[in-house]
């Protein structure tokens, strides 16, 4: 069984920074691609970002140039820095992996439970 464990989500001012953190454990044989989505009130899930297993990252425009994703491979763990954060930032973060549980098994895509970013004053 995998699981995606988010932590880091809180509260924070406009301008400031934040960074949210996800762990993918349980029976995995490989990660390929990890990332962030996020999902604001009332609006459709949207990419924030992606990072494949060699480091080739894809943002989305709006927040290119104020976060950045990193993953530990070692760790199975992906991370999100978000810098000059702004009321719009404001949403459930989800954490994505797509991994093989196995060696046999064709690679899914796994979701996290979420973690609550609000940037506010």
């Amino acid at each position: 069984q995998v699981q995606l464990v988010e932590s880091g989500g809180g509260l924070v001012q406009p301008g400031g920074s934040l960074r949210v953190s996800c762990a993918a454990s349980g029976s995995i044989f490989s990660i390929d691609v990890m990332g962030w989505y996020r999902q604001a009130p009332g609006k459709q899930r949207q990419l924030v970002a992606t990072i494949t297993s060699g480091g080739n990252t894809n943002y989305a425009d709006s927040v290119k140039g104020r976060f950045t994703i990193s993953r530990d491979n070692a760790k199975n763990t992906v991370y999100l820095q978000m810098n000059s954060l702004r009321p719009e930032d404001t949403a459930v973060y989800y954490c994505t992996a797509v991994l093989a549980p196995s060696r046999t098994a064709s690679p899914m895509l796994y979701w996290g439970q979420g973690t609550q970013v609000t940037v506010s004053s």
